[in-house]
Order: structure tokens, then sequence, then C-alpha cells
């Protein structure tokens, strides 16, 4: 039987009806009457594990970037991370220690418990420090140096400066080694950390920093491993049918009705939805045409009345786009163009009918589709939000080695595994013949095949271009615009459906970037917690 992670926290914390915490007082739990078994030691590791991960932030991080946006802001900092008026008060939150926290009681309670199998014990403590090394990496990453702390038995260990990007770094790849050493190379069930993950781990925070050769070798082991293979299906991944999926490394694990996942900020008004968190026009513009060719290109058959015929075929598994089939629209097509329907009713979908409405005329198809899996309850799911998937190793094999050694067969291979797994056709080797003519397929075609699952504001800001600058400088210093157009009803091609007026854009929200979004900033909240935490600059 499968078992699954769900938000165990409270019931490990506070009072049950388990056997188990029924010995204990109602109003503590006392390490001298808990950690006695290996029961009592996996039970506290799944409190680690306790929204560790929030599945559904992969998608509202991309909305602080180019290719999402995020209109319900409701204090969750992304639309101002994404627009640029990110301020002190108001900007995306990654900082805590909550997790940390509960990992270092795990690891210091632990050694206590006897274990029948020493091995078992040390696959327990790596599955903790993979948790706690992924926090670190998260916040070293967009704060740059943080607190280590060691040691939580008052507020007063709290109370330390910020240690250096490089100190934390170096503490996030040494615990990943050691509990690489240690731990097991299949996971016990889904949703739990074993090799492949913490590979994975070891793979993206080595990329996003820029060491290739680690990057390169984590991506490489998890390969020599034998057990992730890409999906025949690109869609099926992203399905409640394909959670078994062997291209899944690691995902968030849900049970409906016993878990508080929903998916109800992703669809559209019309669905039942919030469109919350929405894809851009944006994010369609860098999806090739069928034929492979960028649109850019003079040859490729792009055609601006039509921007969504003949494209990638990921785009439309990927973006539910207007002129699209949607079996619960109206004559089964989606519009999103234009504010009445043919029969003369008010278009639910359309970006001013209403709040929920999405603001770009565009809802992510990832996790969404087909819309008959949920059975109309969009408050209570069973989405497994992927966090690790072996696409991101074979895209991360392409960029780490052509930024090590340029072009090669290993860099081909890799992108063409990705590519035609999709129905695209494979790397064009001549107009790719090139480190910097490679790096920008490379690019666009991880900011494809990841849109959608929190890679992108991470991408931009580590990405330079061949002046130096971040590429966010560019990309997100323009206003956030969506098309405008009609939906022609008697077209049988989707892609043709859509009639665009190239000339004509509506503006969604300003947007600016400077060098000081580099980095977030800390809440004010947490500097009076720890007054010896500076803040970054620019805020």
């Amino acid at each position: 039987m499968k078992k699954y992670i769900y938000s165990l926290a409270l019931l490990l914390l506070c009072g049950s009806c388990s056997d188990f915490l029924d010995t204990l007082p109602h109003d503590a739990l006392s390490p001298g009457t808990t950690w006695q078994t290996e029961d009592d030691a996996e039970k506290f590791l799944t409190g680690c594990y306790n929204s560790w991960i929030w599945g559904e932030g992969f998608f509202f991080l991309d909305c602080a970037s180019d290719i999402g946006y995020n209109f319900h802001e409701e204090g969750s900092g992304y639309q101002p991370t994404g627009n640029g008026s990110l301020t002190a008060g108001a900007a995306v939150n990654f900082y805590s220690f909550t997790r940390i926290r509960r990992v270092l009681t795990f690891l210091e309670n632990i050694e206590n418990v006897p274990f029948a199998n020493e091995a078992k014990k040390k696959d327990m403590i790596a599955q903790a420090r993979i948790i706690r090394a992924y926090d670190y990496f998260k916040m070293n990453f967009w704060y740059g140096g943080v607190p280590i702390i060691t040691l939580f038995k008052d507020g007063d260990e709290a109370k330390v400066p910020r240690n250096s990007e490089e100190e934390v770094k170096k503490y996030v790849y040494d615990e990943i080694d050691a509990a690489i050493a240690d731990i097991n190379d299949a996971p016990k069930s889904r949703g739990h950390v074993a090799k492949g993950t913490a590979l994975a781990l070891k793979m993206r925070s080595a990329l996003y920093w820029g060491d290739y050769q680690r990057a390169l070798d984590a991506a490489t082991a998890i390969k020599a491993l034998n057990q992730y293979e890409l999906e025949s299906d690109f869609a099926h991944v992203f399905t409640l049918a394909g959670r078994d999926s062997k291209e899944i490394i690691l995902a968030v694990q849900h049970e409906k009705n016993l878990s508080d996942e929903w998916i109800v900020t992703v669809p559209n008004n019309g669905d039942g939805g919030w469109s919350s968190i929405v894809p851009t026009q944006n994010l369609v513009d860098l999806y090739e045409m069928s034929n492979g060719l960028p649109k850019e290109d003079p040859a490729s058959g792009y055609d601006a009345t039509h921007p969504f015929n003949n494209r990638d075929p990921r785009m439309a598994m990927t973006v539910l786009y207007p002129g699209q089939n949607w079996a619960s629209s109206y004559n089964g097509i989606l519009n999103t163009l234009e504010p009445t329907l043919p029969n003369g009713s008010k278009n639910p979908n359309y970006p001013a009918s209403a709040a929920n409405a999405s603001k770009t005329g565009l809802t992510w198809a990832k996790y969404v589709a087909p819309i008959d899996q949920y059975d109309g309850d969009f408050y209570s799911t069973s989405t497994c939000y992927i966090v690790f998937r072996y696409a991101e190793v074979l895209l991360t094999i392409a960029e780490a080695k052509n930024e090590l050694t340029g072009p090669s067969d290993q860099v081909y291979d890799a992108l063409d595994e990705v590519r035609t797994r999709a129905g695209m056709p494979a790397v064009d080797k001549a107009k790719y013949a090139t480190k910097d003519a490679l790096r920008e397929l490379i690019r666009r075609e991880r900011s494809v095949e990841l849109a959608g699952e929190g890679h992108r504001r991470a991408d931009i800001v580590r990405w330079k271009d061949s002046a130096g600058k971040m590429v966010a400088e560019t990309v997100l210093n323009k206003p956030l615009t969506r098309i405008t157009g009609t939906i022609n009803y008697s077209e049988t091609n989707p892609g043709l459906r859509t009639v665009v007026d190239p000339t004509k854009t509506e503006q969604i929200e300003p947007r600016k970037f400077v060098k000081e979004n580099r980095y977030l900033p800390f809440r004010q909240s947490d500097r009076d917690k720890n007054p010896l935490l500076d803040q970054n600059n620019g805020y």
C-alpha cells in the first residue's frame, strides 16, 4: 500500500486520538517519553516533511517572472515581485526557519533511539538533511547570505549575523553530499526523499549557482540510477492519472479529502476557478513553430494574426489559449477575447467580465487539463505538484555541458530526447553549431519545457546576456500586455480560430526590474526578531 506524506505536523505536535499520542501529556511532547522507538522517529521525520514544499508555489513563483501573472495579490508578494514594486513589506517571502528547527530537533533526538538496522537510521537522517539543505538553498539563492543556525534552545541562537553567500552555499553542498552517501537508492514510497531527489537538489543548486561541472556530475548520476525516464505523453505527467510516472523524481503528495491541497487558483472563471495565477503572452511568444524555427525567423511561417497556429505542441498542453477546444466553454471553444458570446450572453472568461477571469486571457493547462478529472471540485484535490522530474535532468546536462565545452553529441542528444518526446524536430546542428547559438536554444527549450514549474525567475536572474546584464533586466522592464481580437467559431482549426489585431494590445500592468531586485528584501518583522539581520541593498 502506498504511504503518502500528508500535513501531519499538527498530529505530531498536538493532541490526537492515536494510541501513540494518547499516552502523552496533552499540552506537550516530552523528549523523554516520545523518542523511544523507530516508529517515534518516523513520525517526527514525517513532521519534518510537513509543508516542506508548497506545490502551488511553483506556479506562483513563475508569476514573479515574465511568463506568469498573479492577479489576486492578497499579501502573497508575487505580484509586486513580478512587477518590480517590491518592498520590505510587499515581496515574496522565503525566509523561514520553521522546518530547519524541526530538522534540528529530529537530528538531536534520533541519536537517543535504538535502531535494529543502522542503515535505516542513516537513511532517515539523510532525508532530514536534504529537507534542511533545500530550505537553506532556497533562502541563500533568493536573499544571498543568511544565518546558519545550528541551535534553537531559545530565541538568542537565532539572533546572529548573516553568513556569507559562499559560506551558506558550501554548507548546502556539504549537507547534500553527506546525505547522498547514506540515503537509500529508492524511496520507500512516493513522496519520500531518496538518492534521486538528493542528486536532483545537488544538480539544481549547482546549476543555479553556476557550478556547471557539479551540476553535470549530479545529472549524470541521476541517469545512472536507471530509475527515471521521459513519459511518452508530455501532458500525462501533469494529470492525476500520471502521478506514478517514471519521469517524476519527487512530487508533493496529496490525497483527496485528506489534505488541504486545491487547484482552484488556476482554472478560469467559467470553470469555477479564480485565475489567480496565469501564464502570459510572453510565454506563448517563446514557443517555436512546429517546424522547429523561432517565430522571429522569417522562414518560420509565423502569422501574428494567428499567433497560436502551428506552434510547438507543448504550447497547447501547457497553456489554454483562446480558440482552443474546451468542452465547458460556449460551443466547446474557449473565448477570452470578446465580452459577449454569440448567443448574446456575457462571456464569463473575458478579462474585464469578472475578478476571477484571467487578466491575460490565458490559463495554465498543466495540472488543469482535462478539467473533468476533478469532477468539479477544485478545493480538495489529490493534485501532486512536481518538484523534480527527469526532463530537468536532461536540460541540465545540455546547459551545463554546453557551458563547459560547447556543442557536443551529449548536448544535442539530451535536447533531442526532450524535444522529440513532445513532437518537435531534432536540433538543427548546422543552425546551432556554436556555444552562443546553442545557449540561446537551450534557454528557450528550458523555458517552455519547464513553464509553470517555478524555474523562470531563477533562470532570468542567473542568465546573462552578451553584455553581462541579467536577462531579467530586459524581459521584466517592459509592460505586461495581452492580445486583442475575435474568435471565428466556424473555423475548425483551433490555431486559426483566434484572429488577432497585431497592432493593438491592452496593458495589464507596468513592470520594472533593477539590479537590486536580484535579491529579495527581508521582512521588517524578521529583522525585529533578529536585530543583526542586515537588509539587502535597495530596500
